[in-house]
């Protein structure tokens, strides 16, 4: 949309009945105007390649008259300096011709964002979701991308406004606004801090927006500042999920993030290659040694299907060294062309496969994080030890022999075995089992001899 033209009238346009002068109620100086004329005449102004119109490609947003002066609101931000004028000029002479017309001007609208009820920090989302790779190279941005849109898409589609954002941690390369299309200027709140792009209702914000386009050649100490500084002061809209997209690796930045942001799950990325599995395996520890919830893993890359004969093909042959992790598998995605096409925030504009992989996300994030024991649970959460001690004498006291109890705990039970161990003076159990629900909540299940 760069070489817009004006068609002149038609005959029937420009016939006497039709032109504003001539109308009932027009003024006798014809300087009767409406902004269905202007609008008439701005329909005329259309790109010859795309086929179409000023209004049709969403250029123009508002039209004003004042005493035959008409004000064109457009939002020309995404054509270069030359274009812009080129289309400003179509429109002002367009509009010109319009009988009644003195004067025309094209006014850039303010496309900042509305700046009130802003939460500052990432921890205004009601759930961060990362999604975190070990390699470079395995689609890791491509699945957040995909994932923070569909998510958004949902929202629309239940009929809420997309609530949704996406944060790009991977500071050293930072092309989370290139795969989404989103550009600035970033604009600031009143206290300056940066506020979210806004791209079709998902928030994105990525220190690629801030940069001005050259390399990011940063030390370990800078990176950390960099990104603590954008983790706290970014004003979102208040979300309710934040999705990361991590640096690949285990070094520097991906700790910040750990340490720094409440991470609810991490999403691991990774092909079917055993290179690329086995450091996954250790991105898997480094999570899991930090208390965050890891919801699965999504095998990319595994399989292509030829075009010509709509054979799947293995890119890389042999068993599937992903099921050694022992994580669910949120998603299998296949090498595609799709994939690689600018995902929106819309349920028409996904790659296949993301809204399943969204849904399957929400799943898992719901069976880690709701905890809805038995009425007969020993509920100790929130509890002082003293009565915590009396709760699980209690409950065990009541069991008949061989019968088991369920503790739930908001921290570590390990030490209930040594509690009951004492209670019935016995030297074993005949089972205690422990299990972590999530980083807030424990099971035990205890067996009376």
């Amino acid at each position: 949309m760069t070489d817009f033209t004006t068609d002149r009238p038609t005959a029937d346009e420009s016939t006497p009945e039709n032109r504003p002068e001539d109308r009932e109620g027009a003024n006798p100086d014809g300087s009767s105007l409406s902004t269905d004329d202007v609008e008439a005449a701005l329909r005329r102004v259309r790109d010859p390649d795309a086929e179409v119109s000023a209004f049709e490609a969403g250029v123009v947003e508002g039209l004003s008259i004042d005493d035959g002066t008409v004000a064109i609101e457009a939002d020309l931000r995404e054509f270069p300096p030359d274009a812009a004028e080129r289309v400003s000029a179509a429109m002002v002479r367009a509009a010109s011709d319009v009988p009644g017309v003195s004067t025309a001007r094209v006014e850039q609208v303010d496309p900042s964002p509305d700046l009130d009820d802003r939460r500052l920090g990432i921890g205004a989302a009601d759930r961060v979701i990362a999604v975190a790779s070990t390699k470079g190279g395995v689609g890791k941005t491509t699945v957040a991308t995909a994932l923070a849109c569909a998510l958004a898409a949902g929202d629309a589609e239940g009929g809420a406004d997309p609530a949704v954002g996406l944060f790009d941690a991977d500071i050293y390369g930072p092309n989370v606004p290139e795969v989404v299309d989103a550009g600035g200027p970033v604009y600031s709140d009143e206290d300056g801090n940066p506020v979210p792009i806004d791209v079709g209702g998902l928030e994105v914000m990525s220190v690629g927006l801030l940069s001005d386009d050259g390399p990011l050649a940063w030390r370990g100490a800078m990176a950390h500042d960099a990104l603590s500084d954008l983790f706290e002061t970014v004003a979102w809209s208040d979300p309710d999920t934040v999705v990361v997209d991590m640096p690949p690796g285990t070094g520097d930045v991906t700790l910040t993030t750990l340490q720094e942001v409440p991470v609810d799950g991490v999403v691991l990325v990774t092909t079917p290659f055993h290179a690329a599995v086995s450091d996954t395996a250790r991105a898997l520890e480094l999570f899991e040694e930090n208390d965050v919830p890891v919801l699965g893993v999504v095998s990319n890359m595994g399989e292509f299907v030829c075009d010509e004969c709509g054979t799947p093909h293995d890119l890389f042959g042999g068993d599937d060294p992903i099921e050694a992790l022992g994580l669910p598998v949120l998603a299998e995605l296949p090498f595609d062309p799709e994939l690689q096409s600018t995902p929106a925030p819309s349920a028409d504009a996904l790659p296949e496969g993301a809204d399943a992989l969204a849904g399957a996300v929400d799943e898992r994030y719901e069976e880690i994080w709701t905890v809805d024991p038995p009425e007969d649970a020993v509920d100790l959460r929130g509890l002082d030890p003293e009565t915590r001690k009396e709760r699980v004498e209690e409950r065990f006291r009541e069991l008949d022999a061989g019968g088991e109890c369920l503790i739930v705990s908001d921290r570590d039970p390990a030490p209930v075995r040594g509690f009951l161990l004492d209670l019935i003076d016995a030297d074993a159990l005949p089972s205690f089992r422990v299990k972590r629900q999530n980083p807030e909540t424990w099971f035990a299940r205890a067996t009376r001899p």
